[in-house]
Order: C-alpha cells, then structure tokens, then sequence
C-alpha cells in the first residue's frame, strides 16, 4: 500500500501539495502558466535557454513576488553560458537538459538552488547523480517534444530508481492522467512531469488551434522524428503527424535542403515568418498553415480531453491519483 501521507523528501523541498511539475513547453511557457501550476500545488517551470539575462531575471522577480515555487530549464547543448547567470539570484530550482555539467551544477548548489537533470538513459542519470544533481528527470521516450531518450519510461524508471539511492527521480514522458501518476509513484517517482497536458492548458502560449488539435488527437497520431529540425538541428522529437510530415515521409525522408517544400513559409506572427520544417510550433496571434508546422505532442495525448484551467488540472489530477494510490 502506498504511503496515504502522499509527502516525500522532493515535495517537501519545494512545499508542494501535489508532485505535479510542469514541463519546460518551450514558446508556450510563460509566467502566467508557471504560477498557476504552483496555485494549483504543483511546480511551474520557464524554458529560458534563449532569454535574455535581464528578462530572464524580471521573469524570476514576478514569480517570487507571486510567492510561488517554480524552476528555470537550459538546454546545455546550446551554451552554459545562460545557466550561470544565475547563481545568485535566489531561483528555487534549476533543470538541465541535454547535458551535464558537475562545475555549473556545483555553483549553482553554492548558492542554495536545488539542481535537477534531465536523463534519457541510466548512463545519463548516473553521470547526473556523480555530477551532484540534487534530482533525475527520468525521460521516456514517450515524451512529447525534443526528447533526449529512446528507452521506454517504465523501463527507464525503473533502472533509474534501482541506483538513485536517495536522489529523488521524476518521471517524464507520456503523462496526463491520474492512473499515469499513480503507476509511476508506484514504480518509486517522486513526482512525474508533464508538458503535452500544459501546453493544453488555458494558459499556455501555444495557438488555440495547436491545443485544439492536442485534444483530438490519439497516441497513434504521434510521430518519433527529426523531421522539424529547423533550428535545433540533429535532434529528435515527437510531434504530431500532419501534412508537413506525411509529404517529406512520402518523399523518403530526405535530408535538408532537398525536402518538399524546402523555403516554404507555413504561416507568420507578426513580422516574423516560420519555414517549413522550423522547430517553432504556432504562438497566439499566428496566421497561415498553422497545423503544418511542429506540433509537439507526447503519448500522453490519449488522456488530454479538453483544455482547462492549470491550477484545475494539478488540484484534480492530483486528487484522483491519490484516490488510485
């Protein structure tokens, strides 16, 4: 029987009332998204590898003065330059993904933020651990998104807790339910992270159009592939299935520049302009093609039924999933 106190070391960390945390949705992540997260009891999150320094740090302060937990995400294959920026500033948590880096995770620490890493792989979550990593995000390949695994997250959890000892693992990929969370806790998580659920969340900064299709879609309508790899190159990620990718699929996959439709612009926010095969999924405001472009989705899309509230799918899924556990 589960523990029916529901607290552990991670939660206890941060204060939370749910082991809720919200993945780092890229574009579609924003202040308003991570403080619901944290209203409804879990942990907001803001993907800030290619935010300035300044708005990065105005980002930090609006979230401290809501008084709520929330963490910063950097992708290390990209610079560690950005990270260390903030060693001072008071942040609750840092995630790193795509990378380890034991020299940024120790300063980091030094200052009293807590330190988590992203690993597809036990190799990569036991590098993380000898690196001083205070958390592992077990990532299945199931996730939505760029994923950096290609092991399935039951399998992957369950060799990643085997040798964490007492280092806290989240799970990652393939999540949206309370029978999702339940399984996993049960497998030893101390918490599970979900992207494809948020970015259908009231909050996000994905297009309607985008969520809209998140709830219609099934798990089978989701593709493993690099096919959207403008501007994060030699990368994998799971998308949903559309036009862009069926024709470059019926082309036989080829290699840039010589894909169908290679140049062609899908749609446009303003004055900016996305090509095909950009890695850039529609924002509000977008016009054009907008279900041509990189749809990010997980697995998890069999359990997304409507767009809600944040705070409304932490607080309720959480319920559940205590009923379950």
């Amino acid at each position: 029987m589960y523990d029916r106190s529901m607290r552990n070391r991670f939660m206890d960390w941060f204060g939370l009332s749910a082991p809720i945390l919200q993945a780092p949705i890229g574009s579609a992540s924003n202040v308003a998204l991570a403080t619901a997260v944290a209203k409804g009891g879990g942990l907001g999150s803001l993907a800030m590898t290619w935010t300035e320094r300044d708005d990065g740090l105005a980002a930090a302060a609006q979230l401290k003065a809501a008084g709520v937990p929330f963490f910063f995400n950097f992708v290390l294959r990209f610079g560690t330059e950005c990270p260390a920026w903030y060693c001072d500033s008071g942040l609750p948590a840092i995630t790193l993904s795509w990378g380890v880096d034991a020299g940024l995770i120790a300063a980091l620490k030094s200052s009293g933020t807590k330190v988590g890493v992203q690993a597809g792989s036990v190799a990569g979550a036991s590098d993380a651990i000898a690196a001083g990593a205070d958390f592992i995000i077990a990532q299945g390949i199931e996730a939505g998104g760029h994923v950096q695994s290609s092991t399935p997250l039951a399998k992957l959890l369950g060799e990643t807790v085997a040798i964490a000892n007492s280092t806290p693992v989240i799970a990652a990929g393939g999540l949206s339910t309370a029978a999702d969370i339940a399984r996993v806790m049960k497998a030893g998580a101390q918490g599970v992270m979900m992207g494809t659920r948020f970015v259908a969340s009231n909050e996000s900064l994905a297009h309607d159009a985008y969520k809209q299709a998140l709830v219609a879609a099934r798990s089978d309508d989701t593709v493993y592939t690099n096919c959207f790899d403008i501007g994060w190159p030699y990368s994998m990620a799971r998308v949903l299935r559309n036009s862009t990718f069926e024709m470059w699929e019926a082309a036989g996959n080829p290699a840039a520049p010589n894909r169908p439709g290679e140049g062609d612009i899908t749609y446009r926010n303003g004055e900016e302009s996305f090509v095909r095969y950009c890695d850039t999924p529609p924002a509000p405001g977008a016009v054009g093609d907008l279900l041509a472009g990189s749809l990010y989705a997980g697995t998890s899309v069999d359990g997304i039924t409507s767009v809600r509230p944040a705070a409304e799918i932490v607080a309720s899924l959480w319920a559940e999933a205590r009923e379950l556990l």
